[in-house]
């Protein structure tokens, strides 16, 4: 590697640096990824797990950046039909927050602004009756349910980085950038491994700065200077509890700060409830729910279900700081969701910073910055530069049918799994499953069971084929089986691992 000059070096394994190592892997540049942590360490697992347009920043005029995570709703059930599948959100209503009329034409705007829906539209819902029956207070009567679409936001970003590998894209994780320097208008960077590992020279031609909230960090540290205070950091934190309602269905609750707060079925048994908007401070410490947030998050579900929760309740938590672009509103729920690039290009070998984004627009974010990139490499033809990751799939979601036909067909082949096994397996990895199943007959193929249908055998490939390096890579990233296990069981999976 020290003897290569890559065309693309990426600083950050998040979903925006995977997909874009993905992007250009696949135009045919070479290309070197290096993370610090694990793949999808940071924001880019803390997420509310939805793929959705943002119906609530209609409000704030945001009309292009909702059409194009509408789009790119479509573009990735699409493309990766394993990780995001459709769901319905129930939205009730009620006087003195926002009105009806208001929240139908948002619905409506909503409905069309993508255009190509293959999801169903808005609706009418009764409170009073089906699955919503008793599930929320009385006085909510009547609500509006419309669509959007859920996901697995850490294995979206495993399955980029694994297309990005297939593509001839080195992908180093456990590797920190310690310096930059440029030599003949080419990019040297110190890359060391840790804990303990060797620290080796990484040339590029151009270097792509995707490091979320230290993006600053890495600007300094490419062009020796103080960067522009371009973020605003926002911290979401989520809590999850046992499951809270039967049904399928989201709830999109209104709270009268004008905030809206998800509770979201979660790993089949449990409800996912957030997200804050909390102000943070890279010197503020360990990136962590505060009390305050835990209360927000409580009294809010409280103000809506008929069943209260406590403290008592909550099976986890986690909290992620989102790299905002800071567009200078007061308001952390009105900072743009939207993304900035920056090229600086004057002093230095070409060097692109991404400001902000979302996991939902992760893809054309990535189409985007290659564009910007374009006219650094003269010698590639028209047809490398053309857009293609729309109509590829990602790794796994190559399965020429429907997903309910994929599951019974892998029930087929794989009897001996339990029926939520086999769903969780078939959502994790697609067609991929038949890679490490493959000659499993019976259960004690699958090796030592740990708990939470983590078997020896699935730990195996991935710290063979996923960078797992930890048990906490398996336990919370690749898998969430660490939710559906006994603290015993954890510490046992962590002794063996």
């Amino acid at each position: 590697m020290e003897n290569k000059t890559y065309d693309l070096l990426i600083i950050g394994g998040g979903i925006n640096g995977c997909g874009i190592a993905r992007d250009a892997a696949g135009r045919g540049l070479s290309v070197c990824l290096v993370e610090k942590n694990d793949l999808a360490s940071g924001t880019s697992s803390k997420s509310s797990k939805l793929i959705h347009g943002g119906l609530r920043y209609l409000e704030y005029g945001e009309f292009r950046l909702v059409r194009e995570a509408l789009r790119e709703r479509e573009t990735l059930m699409r493309i990766a039909p394993h990780l995001v599948s459709p769901l319905r959100i129930i939205l009730p209503h009620h006087k003195g927050l926002r009105p009806k009329w208001m929240l139908r034409l948002g619905l409506f705007i909503y409905d069309h602004l993508g255009g190509g829906r293959t999801l169903p539209g808005t609706s009418v819902v009764d409170l009073h009756a089906g699955s919503t029956k008793d599930v929320l207070k009385p006085e909510f009567e009547a609500g509006f349910e419309f669509s959007d679409c859920r996901v697995d936001d850490a294995r979206l970003v495993v399955m980029n980085a694994l297309g990005a590998q297939n593509r001839g894209a080195e992908i180093l994780t456990r590797s920190k950038c310690t310096a930059l320097t440029h030599k003949d208008n080419i990019w040297q960077a110190e890359i060391s491994e840790h804990p303990g590992g060797k620290t080796r020279t990484i040339k590029a031609r151009t270097l792509v700065n995707a490091s979320g909230i230290r993006v600053d960090e890495m600007v300094e540290l490419a062009l020796g200077q103080t960067a522009p205070d371009h973020l605003r950091l926002v911290k979401g934190s989520h809590i999850v509890t046992k499951r809270l309602y039967p049904g399928r269905q989201l709830y999109m609750f209104q709270n009268p700060d004008g905030r809206i707060i998800f509770a979201i079925p979660y790993e089949q048994d449990f409800t996912l409830i957030g997200t804050t908007d909390a102000p943070y401070e890279l010197s503020d410490g360990p990136i962590e729910i505060s009390d305050a947030e835990t209360d927000y998050l409580i009294k809010a579900a409280n103000d809506y279900f008929s069943e209260p929760i406590s403290r008592d309740d909550i099976v986890w938590n986690y909290a992620g700081v989102r790299p905002l672009y800071d567009n200078k509103k007061g308001n952390a729920s009105a900072v743009t969701r939207d993304y900035v690039f920056d090229v600086k290009d004057e002093t230095t070998p070409p060097v692109l910073s991404i400001f902000g984004g979302k996991i939902t627009t992760y893809r054309e974010l990535s189409e985007h910055a290659l564009r910007k990139m374009e006219k650094y490499f003269p010698d590639l033809g028209p047809k490398q530069w053309r857009d293609w990751t729309a109509s590829k799939p990602l790794p796994g979601g190559d399965l020429g049918m429907g997903f309910e036909e994929f599951v019974k067909l892998q029930a087929q082949k794989y009897p001996f799994l339990a029926p939520e096994h086999l769903l969780r397996l078939c959502r994790a990895y697609g067609t991929r499953m038949d890679l490490w199943l493959e000659g499993a007959k019976t259960a004690k193929d699958m090796g030592q069971n740990f708990g939470g249908t983590l078997t020896e055998r699935e730990a195996k490939y991935l710290t063979k084929h996923e960078w797992a390096k930890t048990a906490e890579d398996i336990l919370w990233r690749r898998t969430k089986c660490g939710l559906h296990m006994s603290k015993a069981e954890r510490d046992g999976f962590r002794d063996w691992f």
